[in-house]
């Protein structure tokens, strides 16, 4: 009961923001580790791009609050991982049909020659 009584009256307990805030943002980073095995042509290399500003953001914030919230740290480093993933997956999509792109371009130009 003691640990309870503890984690209740801690400043990033169970009755601050300081928990739950953290706790449903992990919806984030859990939803972007589920969408990893989509095709990333699905992926928004915007969004993501905002995503990763986000939580690099938000993990300086949680260092830099007092107390010290590890929860949302540790949230965001999650997320930054995730999205910079999918960032990564989306840039090589986008690489590759560029250069398919290009690739066509010049046979249509080698064949009216």
């Amino acid at each position: 009961m003691k640990i309870f009584q503890t984690l209740w009256n801690s400043p990033v307990g169970l009755k601050t923001t300081h928990f739950w805030g953290p706790l449903l943002n992990w919806s984030i980073p859990i939803a972007a580790f589920v969408d990893r095995k989509k095709p990333p042509e699905l992926i928004s290399g915007n969004m993501t791009a905002v995503m990763c500003v986000y939580s690099a953001m938000f993990m300086r914030f949680s260092w830099m609050v007092n107390p010290r919230n590890y929860h949302l740290l540790a949230c965001h480093f999650s997320n930054e991982t995730v999205q910079l993933y999918q960032l990564s997956r989306w840039i090589k999509a986008q690489t590759q049909q560029n250069n398919k792109n290009l690739e066509q371009k010049n046979e249509e130009a080698a064949q009216e020659e």
